[in-house]
């Protein structure tokens, strides 16, 4: 992504393969604790000691043997540990064909193959429960308004935004794309900001993680490109797009296109040679409720540093301070994982996106300079209880995050089919679940998420940060890389985008046959976003780059089958 200078912006999933991982910690005297499980490689390694019984065992044995040696070639014997422990089952049986696993999101998924894929509420919620995902979709769904308005529950939008309503950036409640041309909109992706610590103190709330990141005096921490009247819009964005062809080694040539992001007409003044600029599209927002379930532990051990040389992973987990509590947490939500939990998820995006003050985030999104936007009007209403005004009460906020942590995982499709499951073979081979965690085992828990106790889901995700390069980086405005200890949002750097969920990518355009891929939406097919993978998932890229056609047909059909 290059990002050019002097100009103005607007409103923004790809996966991230890999090897092992590296653990860091984000505050002083905080321990990540690893557990290490029975791994199927110690059991076959002592089973070859023991005396052949029969021909048969003999060759189950060698078998076992093989598929274990060929993961170990990709994985650290700690990784296959790791992801074993997580699951509940060896590895070798998440490799080949798990009936479970068609129930992606377990007994939350649904089995629908329509635009209506990702809109639909878990499917073991009660009747009791089902209206407050339709008062919260209502909430999600509809556009809210400029105050002060006859529509006293949805008004006070701005004064400066990007979209009116959620569902303008998660169209469909599916992922975004990247403008086509200079006169395409850019509803579903924004731009975030962030500038470079100039004093010893700002670097050591970096550090410490008490702040997210350095704003922008004038423009704040994310772009807004819409005002309302009155109120100037702070830039508009447009993207030039540059081919660039890549090679297989059978001749086959992929074109990927490169995104120039251009700021144009600012509103507020001079952009700053130094601003960092991070484009990213909607994500998704099926399975959200369960990827909150998962075990703070569960992430952080995959976090563990390895001293093995042949590793090339080391992810990370995001430490943020939490809005709600003002208390650190692990961050898991976001591209660059800087939300702890989806009522800080929602409420941020509110006041960020829509200009909307609530609870947990009770201030406008108005800098000091913009003085129109200051003094716009408000459709804050009180709240009482010593509590300040706010747009978004207690209770919209509460249906609107009950309909994020229901919205359904729609079930594999071909799972069992001779092509998916060779491509399955491939994408494990290559290490790509390294990264990309098949599945996990939710507890039961003390709170209300009744839906999502208990529950096996395959999400193929680690949450973790990595290092996906030089060519997926966010550039400063002048289109330069940042140094790698730059903190975009808290402990992240440009370089580093948490590995999304795949369940249910390959339905993304039968959701928006506009819907794009990586965190800038430059990826138009599944392939393209493996191709532009860099950084700690370079070497995963050049074992794609061999496959042959019947390859690429099929780890394709693989990820379409998600």
């Amino acid at each position: 992504m290059h990002v050019k200078k002097g100009l103005t912006s607007k409103p923004l999933c790809v996966f991230y393969s890999s090897f092992s991982s590296r653990f860091t910690t984000a505050s002083a005297g905080m321990s990540v604790p690893f557990t290490v499980s029975l791994t199927l490689m110690g059991a076959l390694s002592l089973s070859a000691c023991q005396p052949v019984e029969n021909t048969d065992d003999s060759v189950a044995k060698a078998n076992a043997a093989d598929k274990d040696s060929e993961q170990s070639a990709v994985l650290t014997p700690q990784r296959v540990q790791t992801i074993e422990a997580l699951a509940g089952v060896p590895i070798q049986q998440l490799a080949s064909f798990d009936p479970q696993e068609v129930k992606q999101g377990g007994d939350t998924g649904i089995s629908i193959t329509s635009s209506e894929s990702y809109s639909k509420p878990s499917s073991n919620i009660t009747a009791s429960r089902k209206g407050s995902f339709f008062i919260g979709n209502a909430f999600f769904k509809q556009p809210w308004v400029i105050a002060p308005a006859s529509t006293d529950s949805r008004d006070g939008l701005g004064a400066l935004f990007n979209v009116a309503a959620c569902q303008s950036c998660h169209i469909k409640d599916g992922r975004g794309h990247a403008p086509m041309s200079s006169d395409d909109d850019a509803d579903s992706l924004l731009i975030r900001l962030a500038m470079p610590a100039t004093t010893e103190e700002q670097r050591q709330k970096l550090a410490n993680s008490l702040i997210e990141k350095i704003v922008h005096p004038m423009y704040g921490g994310q772009l807004q490109d819409r005002g309302i009247q009155g109120v100037p819009a702070e830039a508009r964005i447009a993207v030039q797009w540059t081919d660039k062809p890549v090679t297989f080694t059978d001749g086959h040539v992929e074109t990927l296109r490169a995104p120039t992001f251009t700021l144009t007409n600012p509103g507020y003044g001079a952009f700053d040679d130094e601003l960092m600029v991070s484009p990213r599209i909607a994500l998704p927002m099926i399975g959200l409720g369960l990827l909150e379930q998962i075990p703070d532990e569960a992430i952080k051990r995959q976090a563990i540093k390895t001293n093995n040389a042949n590793s090339d992973i080391s992810g990370t987990f995001n430490w943020v301070m939490d809005p709600q509590t003002g208390k650190h947490a692990l961050g898991r939500f976001g591209w660059k994982a800087g939300q702890t939990k989806l009522i800080t998820q929602n409420q941020s995006a509110f006041n960020e996106d829509m200009g909307l003050t609530s609870n947990i985030r009770p201030h406008e999104s108005c800098m000091p300079t913009q003085t129109a936007c200051i003094n716009a009007a408000t459709g804050a209403d009180e709240q009482g209880n010593g509590k300040p005004p706010v747009e978004v009460n207690d209770e919209v906020a509460k249906f609107v995050e009950f309909y994020t942590r229901n919205l359904a995982v729609p079930h594999r499709r071909n799972a069992d089919d001779q092509l998916v499951l060779a491509g399955k073979k491939r994408f494990y081979d290559m290490g790509c679940q390294s990264c990309h965690t098949p599945r996990y085992q939710l507890p039961k828990t003390d709170d209300d998420h009744l839906e999502q106790h208990g529950q096996v889901i395959y999400p193929y995700t680690d949450l973790l940060l990595h290092d996906m390069g030089d060519d997926l980086a966010d550039r400063t405005i002048a289109g330069k890389l940042p140094s790698k200890d730059l903190q975009v949002e808290f402990l992240a750097n440009s370089y580093e985008w948490r590995t999304p969920a795949l369940w249910g990518i390959g339905l993304a355009q039968t959701v928006d046959p506009q819907a794009t891929f990586l965190h800038d939406g430059r990826a138009r097919t599944l392939m393209e976003a493996v191709l532009w993978h860099g950084g700690e998932a370079k070497k995963q890229k050049q074992k794609v780059l061999t496959l042959d056609k019947q390859g690429r047909s099929e780890l394709n059909a693989f990820l379409q089958s998600l």
